[in-house]
Protein backbone atom coordinates (compact mmCIF):
# COMPACT_ATOMS: atom_id res chain seq x y z
CA UNK A 1 0.00 0.00 0.00
CA UNK A 2 2.67 2.48 -0.97
CA UNK A 3 0.04 4.98 -2.04
CA UNK A 4 -1.76 4.81 1.31
CA UNK A 5 -0.74 6.13 4.72
CA UNK A 6 -2.30 5.10 8.03
CA UNK A 7 -3.49 7.34 10.83
CA UNK A 8 -5.37 6.57 14.03
CA UNK A 9 -9.12 6.93 14.19
CA UNK A 10 -11.02 8.50 17.08
CA UNK A 11 -12.11 5.17 18.61
CA UNK A 12 -10.07 2.29 20.04
CA UNK A 13 -9.34 -0.45 17.52
CA UNK A 14 -9.97 1.78 14.52
CA UNK A 15 -7.41 2.62 11.88
CA UNK A 16 -7.70 4.65 8.72
CA UNK A 17 -5.91 4.55 5.40
CA UNK A 18 -5.82 7.70 3.34
CA UNK A 19 -4.93 7.62 -0.36
CA UNK A 20 -2.28 10.17 -1.26
CA UNK A 21 -2.70 13.03 -1.88
CA UNK A 22 -5.68 12.78 0.44
CA UNK A 23 -8.57 12.64 -2.00
CA UNK A 24 -10.29 9.62 -0.47
CA UNK A 25 -9.92 7.29 2.45
CA UNK A 26 -11.44 4.19 3.94
CA UNK A 27 -12.12 3.49 7.62
CA UNK A 28 -11.77 0.01 9.02
CA UNK A 29 -11.55 -1.76 12.35
CA UNK A 30 -8.22 -3.37 13.18
CA UNK A 31 -8.05 -6.85 11.67
CA UNK A 32 -10.88 -6.19 9.22
CA UNK A 33 -10.51 -6.85 5.50
CA UNK A 34 -13.21 -4.43 4.35
CA UNK A 35 -13.75 -0.71 4.96
CA UNK A 36 -16.65 0.37 7.15
CA UNK A 37 -16.87 3.79 5.51
CA UNK A 38 -15.75 5.43 2.29
CA UNK A 39 -14.91 9.12 2.64
CA UNK A 40 -15.35 11.35 -0.39
CA UNK A 41 -13.27 14.33 -1.47
CA UNK A 42 -15.24 16.69 0.74
CA UNK A 43 -14.47 14.54 3.76
CA UNK A 44 -18.02 13.32 4.31
CA UNK A 45 -18.29 9.66 5.26
CA UNK A 46 -21.29 7.54 4.33
CA UNK A 47 -21.68 4.20 6.07
CA UNK A 48 -21.88 1.35 3.59
CA UNK A 49 -22.82 -2.29 3.88
CA UNK A 50 -19.80 -4.43 4.64
CA UNK A 51 -18.86 -6.16 1.38
CA UNK A 52 -17.20 -9.59 1.54
CA UNK A 53 -13.77 -9.63 -0.08
CA UNK A 54 -14.90 -12.06 -2.80
CA UNK A 55 -17.82 -9.81 -3.76
CA UNK A 56 -15.57 -6.76 -3.82
CA UNK A 57 -13.12 -8.54 -6.15
CA UNK A 58 -15.96 -9.69 -8.40
CA UNK A 59 -17.38 -6.17 -8.69
CA UNK A 60 -13.98 -4.76 -9.60
CA UNK A 61 -13.42 -7.48 -12.22
CA UNK A 62 -16.78 -6.72 -13.86
CA UNK A 63 -16.01 -3.01 -13.81
CA UNK A 64 -12.57 -3.64 -15.35
CA UNK A 65 -14.18 -5.65 -18.14
CA UNK A 66 -16.48 -2.75 -19.03
CA UNK A 67 -13.68 -0.19 -18.95
CA UNK A 68 -11.32 -2.32 -21.06
CA UNK A 69 -14.04 -2.99 -23.64
CA UNK A 70 -15.10 0.66 -23.85
CA UNK A 71 -11.75 2.46 -23.58
CA UNK A 72 -8.97 -0.08 -23.99
CA UNK A 73 -6.46 -1.48 -21.53
CA UNK A 74 -4.26 1.63 -21.53
CA UNK A 75 -7.17 3.68 -20.19
CA UNK A 76 -8.18 1.05 -17.64
CA UNK A 77 -6.39 2.72 -14.74
CA UNK A 78 -7.20 1.83 -11.16
CA UNK A 79 -8.99 5.18 -10.82
CA UNK A 80 -11.12 4.50 -13.90
CA UNK A 81 -11.98 1.01 -12.68
CA UNK A 82 -12.99 2.03 -9.15
CA UNK A 83 -15.04 4.90 -10.58
CA UNK A 84 -16.87 2.41 -12.81
CA UNK A 85 -17.41 0.13 -9.81
CA UNK A 86 -18.60 2.98 -7.60
CA UNK A 87 -15.84 2.39 -5.04
CA UNK A 88 -13.11 4.53 -3.51
CA UNK A 89 -9.53 4.15 -4.68
CA UNK A 90 -8.54 2.91 -1.23
CA UNK A 91 -11.06 0.08 -1.52
CA UNK A 92 -9.18 -1.31 -4.52
CA UNK A 93 -6.19 -2.18 -2.34
CA UNK A 94 -8.28 -4.32 -0.02
CA UNK A 95 -9.14 -6.56 -2.97
CA UNK A 96 -6.02 -6.53 -5.20
CA UNK A 97 -2.34 -5.88 -4.65
CA UNK A 98 -1.89 -4.34 -8.10
CA UNK A 99 -3.53 -3.58 -11.43
CA UNK A 100 -1.69 -6.53 -13.00
CA UNK A 101 -3.24 -8.87 -10.43
CA UNK A 102 -6.68 -7.56 -11.40
CA UNK A 103 -5.94 -8.12 -15.11
CA UNK A 104 -4.92 -11.73 -14.43
CA UNK A 105 -8.16 -12.24 -12.51
CA UNK A 106 -10.11 -10.63 -15.37
CA UNK A 107 -8.69 -13.16 -17.82
CA UNK A 108 -9.54 -16.04 -15.49
CA UNK A 109 -13.07 -14.69 -15.05
CA UNK A 110 -13.82 -14.39 -18.77
CA UNK A 111 -12.28 -17.76 -19.68
CA UNK A 112 -14.24 -19.44 -16.87
CA UNK A 113 -17.45 -17.91 -18.25
CA UNK A 114 -16.60 -19.26 -21.69
CA UNK A 115 -15.98 -22.72 -20.23
CA UNK A 116 -19.43 -22.72 -18.65
CA UNK A 117 -21.00 -21.65 -21.93
CA UNK A 118 -19.23 -23.85 -24.47
CA UNK A 119 -18.39 -27.16 -22.77
CA UNK A 120 -20.96 -29.90 -23.43
CA UNK A 121 -23.46 -30.54 -20.67
CA UNK A 122 -22.61 -33.62 -18.60
CA UNK A 123 -24.62 -36.60 -19.81
CA UNK A 124 -26.24 -39.20 -17.65
CA UNK A 125 -23.90 -41.89 -18.97
CA UNK A 126 -20.43 -41.72 -20.41
CA UNK A 127 -20.35 -44.98 -22.38
CA UNK A 128 -18.42 -44.26 -25.60
CA UNK A 129 -20.72 -44.11 -28.64
CA UNK A 130 -23.52 -45.65 -26.60
CA UNK A 131 -26.32 -45.08 -29.10
CA UNK A 132 -24.51 -43.53 -32.08
CA UNK A 133 -27.12 -40.77 -32.11
CA UNK A 134 -24.51 -38.06 -32.72
CA UNK A 135 -21.45 -38.13 -34.93
CA UNK A 136 -18.18 -36.48 -33.99
CA UNK A 137 -18.87 -33.82 -36.59
CA UNK A 138 -22.31 -33.01 -35.14
CA UNK A 139 -20.99 -32.75 -31.59
CA UNK A 140 -18.27 -30.38 -32.79
CA UNK A 141 -20.78 -28.31 -34.75
CA UNK A 142 -23.05 -28.02 -31.71
CA UNK A 143 -20.11 -26.91 -29.57
CA UNK A 144 -19.06 -24.28 -32.10
CA UNK A 145 -22.64 -23.00 -32.19
CA UNK A 146 -22.61 -22.63 -28.39
CA UNK A 147 -19.40 -20.63 -28.72
CA UNK A 148 -20.91 -18.37 -31.39
CA UNK A 149 -24.08 -17.82 -29.35
CA UNK A 150 -22.02 -16.94 -26.27
CA UNK A 151 -19.91 -14.53 -28.33
CA UNK A 152 -22.89 -12.75 -29.86
CA UNK A 153 -24.62 -12.30 -26.50
CA UNK A 154 -21.78 -10.14 -25.17
CA UNK A 155 -19.58 -8.58 -27.85
CA UNK A 156 -18.00 -6.25 -25.28
CA UNK A 157 -16.49 -9.22 -23.48
CA UNK A 158 -14.87 -10.44 -26.71
CA UNK A 159 -13.54 -6.97 -27.49
CA UNK A 160 -12.08 -6.77 -23.99
CA UNK A 161 -10.25 -10.08 -24.37
CA UNK A 162 -8.78 -9.00 -27.72
CA UNK A 163 -7.68 -5.74 -26.10
CA UNK A 164 -6.01 -7.61 -23.24
CA UNK A 165 -4.16 -9.89 -25.64
CA UNK A 166 -2.87 -7.06 -27.83
CA UNK A 167 -1.83 -4.97 -24.84
CA UNK A 168 0.08 -7.88 -23.30
CA UNK A 169 1.88 -8.55 -26.58
CA UNK A 170 2.98 -4.91 -26.78
CA UNK A 171 4.27 -4.96 -23.19
CA UNK A 172 7.11 -7.46 -22.61
CA UNK A 173 6.57 -7.40 -18.85
CA UNK A 174 2.94 -8.45 -19.37
CA UNK A 175 3.53 -11.13 -22.00
CA UNK A 176 2.80 -13.75 -19.36
CA UNK A 177 -0.83 -12.58 -19.33
CA UNK A 178 -1.27 -13.50 -23.00
CA UNK A 179 0.48 -16.81 -22.41
CA UNK A 180 -1.81 -17.61 -19.48
CA UNK A 181 -4.87 -16.66 -21.51
CA UNK A 182 -4.04 -18.99 -24.39
CA UNK A 183 -2.86 -21.82 -22.20
CA UNK A 184 -6.32 -21.76 -20.64
CA UNK A 185 -8.00 -21.60 -24.06
CA UNK A 186 -6.00 -24.61 -25.26
CA UNK A 187 -6.84 -26.59 -22.12
CA UNK A 188 -10.52 -25.74 -22.49
CA UNK A 189 -10.51 -26.80 -26.16
CA UNK A 190 -8.72 -30.07 -25.34
CA UNK A 191 -11.33 -30.86 -22.68
CA UNK A 192 -14.15 -30.24 -25.17
CA UNK A 193 -12.43 -32.39 -27.81
CA UNK A 194 -11.91 -35.26 -25.37
CA UNK A 195 -15.59 -35.13 -24.48
CA UNK A 196 -16.64 -35.06 -28.14
CA UNK A 197 -14.48 -38.09 -28.97
CA UNK A 198 -15.72 -40.04 -25.96
CA UNK A 199 -19.39 -39.38 -26.66
CA UNK A 200 -19.14 -40.23 -30.35
CA UNK A 201 -16.95 -43.29 -29.87
CA UNK A 202 -14.10 -41.70 -31.82
CA UNK A 203 -10.35 -41.27 -31.51
CA UNK A 204 -8.15 -38.42 -32.67
CA UNK A 205 -5.54 -39.07 -35.36
CA UNK A 206 -3.23 -36.44 -33.84
CA UNK A 207 -2.44 -35.54 -30.22
CA UNK A 208 -5.46 -33.79 -28.76
CA UNK A 209 -3.29 -30.81 -27.78
CA UNK A 210 -2.47 -30.18 -31.44
CA UNK A 211 -6.12 -30.42 -32.47
CA UNK A 212 -7.00 -28.04 -29.63
CA UNK A 213 -4.58 -25.43 -30.98
CA UNK A 214 -6.25 -25.69 -34.39
CA UNK A 215 -9.69 -25.29 -32.83
CA UNK A 216 -8.63 -22.19 -30.88
CA UNK A 217 -7.10 -20.68 -34.04
CA UNK A 218 -10.36 -21.26 -35.91
CA UNK A 219 -12.47 -19.65 -33.18
CA UNK A 220 -10.08 -16.68 -33.03
CA UNK A 221 -10.64 -16.00 -36.72
CA UNK A 222 -14.36 -16.54 -36.39
CA UNK A 223 -14.54 -14.07 -33.49
CA UNK A 224 -12.72 -11.26 -35.30
CA UNK A 225 -14.74 -11.80 -38.50
CA UNK A 226 -18.03 -11.63 -36.60
CA UNK A 227 -17.03 -8.54 -34.60
CA UNK A 228 -16.25 -6.78 -37.88
CA UNK A 229 -19.42 -7.55 -39.87
CA UNK A 230 -21.90 -9.14 -37.39
CA UNK A 231 -23.02 -11.40 -40.26
CA UNK A 232 -24.72 -14.39 -38.62
CA UNK A 233 -25.37 -16.15 -41.94
CA UNK A 234 -21.71 -16.02 -42.92
CA UNK A 235 -20.76 -17.14 -39.42
CA UNK A 236 -23.00 -20.21 -39.70
CA UNK A 237 -21.18 -21.19 -42.89
CA UNK A 238 -17.82 -20.76 -41.17
CA UNK A 239 -19.03 -22.96 -38.31
CA UNK A 240 -19.88 -25.69 -40.82
CA UNK A 241 -16.43 -25.46 -42.42
CA UNK A 242 -14.71 -25.52 -39.02
CA UNK A 243 -16.68 -28.57 -37.85
CA UNK A 244 -15.83 -30.41 -41.10
CA UNK A 245 -12.12 -29.56 -40.78
CA UNK A 246 -11.76 -30.65 -37.16
CA UNK A 247 -13.91 -33.78 -37.54
CA UNK A 248 -11.64 -34.91 -40.39
CA UNK A 249 -8.87 -35.28 -37.79
CA UNK A 250 -10.76 -38.06 -36.00
CA UNK A 251 -12.11 -41.52 -36.86
CA UNK A 252 -14.39 -44.13 -35.26
CA UNK A 253 -12.62 -46.08 -32.52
Amino acid sequence: MDSLRPFHGPWPGMSMWRARPGRSCAIMCTGSTAPLFDVNDAGRGDQVTRIPAADRRSALVRAALRVVADRGVAQATTRAIVAEAGMSLASFHYAFQSRDELMVELIRHVVAEEATAVLPEPSGTESPGQDGSQSLRQILRDGLQRYADHMSRDPLREKAMLELTQYALRSPELHHLAMAQYERYHALAAEALDTAARRSGSVWLHPVGEVARLLVSLTDGLTIAWLVDRNDTATATLLDFAADAVAALGRPA
